[in-house]
């Protein structure tokens, strides 16, 4: 995990202009998101520069903002002007939060490049309410063009942590596998193709 976070802490300076190129996908995201996070307390996990957090937070009750990397959370809290954002660097696979704390969490473009993304859902879970809502769009690499692909070759090259290369069908039966009722997903056109998903806990 060092040198995941090695990486996000070089690249932290340069990654909203590095994610400009997929505007028009993320102003899509932010639509799909605001209706569900409207007056709920909400945790995001793997925040970066807080690019999501930002653009919501007017619609959420309160925003639990983190990332592993403390130059990213630096890159965050330098711009925020809102007091219902709060950002805090924090590992996604041992949270310091209590258990069914948060009535939605959003693991955004994060799943794919963890080792063992399984680990980090399961802690998801524990922080989750029951009825809450787990919102995680993820670019799924595996079905993208020959460009794509060569692009995300030498993203790899450059040293860019991509532990997971699914196609969105292959994801979201990821999601299900462990323990998680699909409720919505929607492809976007990114860079990469971007499955948006919404989940709730699959009744055990």
């Amino acid at each position: 995990m060092r040198e995941h976070k090695n990486f996000w802490d070089r690249n932290a300076g340069r990654y909203d202009r590095f994610m400009r190129k997929d505007r028009a996908a993320y102003d899509e995201m932010y639509e799909l998101i605001r209706p569900v996070v409207k007056a709920k307390t909400v945790l995001e996990l793997a925040t970066g520069t807080g690019l999501i957090a930002k653009h919501i937070v007017n619609a959420a009750a309160h925003i639990e903002a983190t990332d592993a990397s403390a130059e990213m959370i630096a890159e965050a809290k330098r711009d925020n002007r809102s007091a219902k954002l709060h950002f805090s660097v924090q590992d996604m696979f041992c949270l310091p939060y209590a258990d069914k704390s948060f009535d939605v969490v959003i693991v955004s473009n994060a799943l794919h490049i963890v080792p063992q993304p399984e680990k980090a859902l399961a802690e998801i879970r524990r922080v989750l309410k029951d009825d809450g809502v787990l919102i995680g769009p993820t670019f799924t690499h595996a079905e993208n063009s020959i460009f794509g692909k060569v692009r995300a070759f030498f993203m790899k090259l450059a040293g860019f942590p991509l532990h997971s290369r699914w196609t969105g069908e292959e994801y979201l039966r990821f999601l299900r596998q462990n323990g998680w009722t699909v409720r919505k997903s929607v492809v976007l056109k990114a860079s990469f193709p971007l499955t948006y998903a919404e989940c709730e806990k699959t009744e055990v």
